[in-house]
């Protein structure tokens, strides 16, 4: 069959292998050469694509919740929007959640994700206590910060490639709402837009949207969202039906006319330089998850996800300097998410670094990836880099730069055995 991540590209002639149970598992781990783990295929790039791939979401049970402390113990196939839908009506959320609901519990792990709140709670792995998972021989191990703790740190960040997790405890969030208090700042330039974000750090939850079209004085204008949870008690909620995008639109529909019209409607609907806003879950963590198919409205060549960050000292800078060869190229993106990041973590491969964020989405068009090679040769220039997770382009060289502990990680993975058994289009591009 075809298969392709979340960005439709590329696509991969592959076989997929349903896991279903541990003895099935152990005898695909010792009979096939290589494959890589694969979760509910949200990711963008080719970090989750082989030719050949385990399906873990039918391993997605619910085993044993603690009222007390919050910590909740799930299979590795267990969807996030499956821990919302049964524990926010307990008063129970996410302590780190990415931009989407719809991945697993083990693709969460595997990328380390964060959210909107990296500068208070950090990534997906400061909420876990500890996870199970299946090595290359078909032993399974418990690791947690203090167990195993090397194998714990190459698999938080790690791409699925250290071996199979299996189940993982972490820990929720108490809430008493479903509603965000939100504030909007909207925000001139970049200057007021770093001043917007270091003003409100001290908010639990931030993010922007940047017009990454803007010229001149106006580089780096954005809509800025800083909020909290409300205290009303009010807990009823279910995710609600999605619209979905029927058909892939033609490759024209999307240019650099009708990303300048959204942008500029976008960013002029906020009239007030501060206004608050009484909004739910979904609306301020998973906006495009309302949405289905939401990826075909870059057409049926697909898109790619560019993120990269950039430490504190050189963030200004460098996100001058990259906003503005985004708007020289003319290939921009309505989707222009800002984030500021708190402190990093231990994990080898795990992306944010203190400093700031910006993630867009490119239709795969001709010219695209020379932009993308010489945006890669500014995030390095100031001590940046790529997350994997979005990434299909990448080269070896700069991932190198980006990440000084990959010579750590591709020793551990050799001298384990994971090298030759776990495997991705992405690692074998990189070299990891």
């Amino acid at each position: 069959m075809t298969f392709t991540s979340w960005g439709m590209y590329p696509r991969v002639d592959c076989k997929t292998y349903p896991f279903t149970d541990m003895d099935s598992l152990k005898r695909l781990i010792e009979h096939k050469e290589e494959f890589v783990p694969c979760g509910n295929g949200r990711s963008y790039g080719d970090s989750a694509l082989n030719n050949s791939i385990v399906d873990v979401r039918p391993h997605n049970f619910f085993l044993e919740f603690d009222q007390e402390s919050g910590l909740l113990h799930v299979q590795a196939g267990v969807l996030l929007a499956d821990i919302l839908e049964t524990f926010v009506p307990q008063g129970w959320f996410l302590k780190v959640s990415p931009g989407t609901r719809l991945i697993t519990v083990g693709g969460a792990i595997a990328s380390d994700v964060h959210g909107k709140n990296h500068h208070i709670e950090g990534c997906f792995s400061n909420c876990l206590e500890e996870f199970t998972i299946m090595l290359p021989d078909g032993q399974i191990v418990t690791c947690s910060k203090t167990t195993n703790s090397d194998l714990y740190k190459a698999t938080c960040g790690g791409m699925g490639l250290t071996g199979i997790i299996l189940d993982a405890k972490i820990y929720l969030k108490k809430i008493n709402s479903i509603h965000i208090n939100q504030t909007t700042i909207k925000t001139s330039n970049l200057m007021e837009t770093f001043d917007a974000f270091e003003k409100y750090s001290s908010m639990p939850y931030s993010v922007a949207w940047i017009d990454c079209l803007a010229k001149g004085n106006n580089i780096g204008k954005c809509l800025l969202m800083v909020g909290d949870f409300m205290n009303d008690g009010k807990l009823d909620y279910r995710i609600k039906q999605q619209k979905s995008i029927p058909f892939n639109f033609p490759g024209f529909a999307l240019n650099n006319l009708t990303v300048k019209a959204f942008n500029w409607l976008y960013y002029n609907k906020v009239k007030e330089k501060v206004s608050t806003q009484k909004v739910d879950i979904d609306s301020f963590f998973y906006p495009l998850d309302a949405i289905g198919h939401w990826n075909r409205i870059y057409g049926k060549n697909g898109f790619t996800q560019y993120q990269f960050i950039l430490p504190q000292e050189t963030s200004y800078e460098g996100l001058k300097e990259i906003l503005t060869a985004i708007s020289q190229s003319g290939k921009g993106s309505f989707l222009a998410v800002l984030k500021l990041y708190g402190e990093a973590n231990d994990n080898w491969l795990s992306f944010p670094l203190k400093g700031y964020s910006l993630a867009l989405d490119f239709k795969i068009e001709p010219g695209l990836f020379a932009l993308l090679d010489k945006l890669d040769e500014i995030v390095v220039k100031n001590q940046g880099r790529i997350y994997l997770t979005k990434d299909v382009r990448v080269s070896k060289e700069i991932f190198n730069q980006g990440y000084p502990q990959a010579d750590l990680f591709r020793k551990f993975r050799k001298e384990n055995g994971m090298d030759v058994k776990f495997q991705s289009l992405q690692s074998k591009r990189i070299g990891i």
